[in-house]
């Protein structure tokens, strides 16, 4: 069973957050239509080269949909996507601001004309606002809510190492959208739907914005540590293996002293007594922990947090993660079809009984064009016509 089955989906789309919202509905069994540009496409096919030639990013955020070329600048344009968009239950799109309006799209124009459809909006910073005609990107958005402030070293300040804006606001999307289809159910009414990155790491950022807007000061830069807990972050043993602790109740900090550390009486002494005071000791904390861990090897170490039963971690590298054995033991990797041949992905992260995900193949640039346009009643000498003109 796919439950998004007969669900048709047109994107125009590009970057992260919307195809990233649209490829959790394919893998649910919808059809995601995307509209690219003629010629270059969705921009985030030229970020890289890695994937036998194709860009990860793109493998990543665009299994299982259909891509059409088309030039919506053109007025031939605009009647095939006022056909595609008469059929579609759901419409998506994160063009740059003003774009919309521009093109017909905007989600006031289009609801008047379309009851039933949703129509989902991703921008940078949302509809209204000082900053709502404002260029966004993940960096710059990760800069303006503060993020950047409060990752990174004590000397220096960092991004997420991954697009954490746009994947934020790409999850947000996919259920605010998966909310309207179920809302339809009952009302037979669509809605409109105003996602933007801001919006989604404003939410992300809630509990250092309390701890800043109540404590006075922001969560101190700790590097692969924790803020606000203590031991919890990466330690080094005797021959030099990393292992990352994450202790956050007394009952942990007690079983860690005793049964790892065998220094018991550590739990009690008043600089770290508590969770407060072994951060505000973090210094002392670590120069304690690592002093012990100093005569213990890798393996040793690991043995000794096990039978205390204290959480931990190897700090992989991404290769490393590559050879998890947690990977093959939940089949977490599929291969599909791709414009270079098959490619490894990862399976999405919720499991449903009965539910395969779709896992198709990541198209060709303009791969599906004659097909659509031939549902639409295009002839092909007008598909050849419109080709030559770069229509398509």
């Amino acid at each position: 069973m796919q439950p998004l089955k007969g669900v048709t989906v047109v994107s125009v789309e590009q970057a992260v957050a919307a195809p990233f919202a649209t490829r959790q509905l394919a893998d649910l069994g919808a059809r995601v239509i995307k509209i690219e540009r003629p010629g270059t496409g969705d921009f985030a096919r030229g970020y890289d080269t890695t994937v036998r030639g194709l860009s990860s990013y793109f493998v990543w955020l665009n299994r299982s949909k259909e891509s059409l070329t088309l030039d919506l600048k053109r007025p031939e344009a605009a009647g095939v996507l006022a056909q595609l968009l008469a059929r579609a239950d759901v419409f998506v799109q994160n063009l740059a601001p003003g774009a919309s309006d521009r093109l017909g799209t905007a989600a006031p124009a289009l609801r008047q004309r379309h009851p039933r459809m949703i129509v989902c909006t991703v921008s940078g910073y949302g509809a209204d606002g000082p900053y709502s005609r404002k260029k966004a990107y993940d960096l710059l958005v990760q800069s303006e809510v503060g993020l950047v402030s409060i990752t990174g070293s004590e000397d220096a300040p960092a991004k997420a190492g991954i697009s954490v804006a746009d994947i934020a606001a790409g999850m947000y999307a996919y259920s605010g959208i998966l909310t309207a289809l179920l809302v339809r159910t009952s009302t037979g009414r669509g809605t409109a739907i105003d996602v933007s990155l801001f919006d989604a790491m404003t939410e992300w950022m809630a509990q250092p914005a309390l701890f800043a807007g109540y404590g006075g000061t922001p969560p101190p830069r700790a590097g692969a540590n924790h803020a606000s807990i203590a031991p919890y972050g990466p330690f080094r043993a005797g021959d030099g293996g990393t292992v990352a602790l994450g202790i956050q109740n007394a009952r942990e900090w007690n079983a860690f002293c005793a049964g790892v550390l065998g220094q018991p009486a550590l739990a009690g002494d008043a600089r770290f007594s508590s969770n407060s005071a072994r951060v505000e000791n973090r210094t002392e904390l670590h120069a304690a922990i690592e002093s012990a861990f100093a005569a213990m090897s890798t393996a040793g170490l690991v043995e000794r947090l096990e039978a205390a039963g204290i959480a931990w971690a190897r700090t992989n590298t991404v290769a490393e993660f590559l050879e998890h054995p947690q990977l093959t033991g939940r089949d977490c990797r599929r291969e599909v079809g791709s414009p270079a041949g098959p490619v490894r992905v990862t399976v999405p992260p919720v499991r449903m009984d009965g539910v395969e995900p779709a896992m198709g193949d990541v198209p060709a640039l303009g791969q599906h064009t004659d097909a659509i346009l031939a549902e639409l009643g295009v002839t092909g000498e007008t598909m050849a016509a419109w080709r030559k003109e770069g229509v398509i």
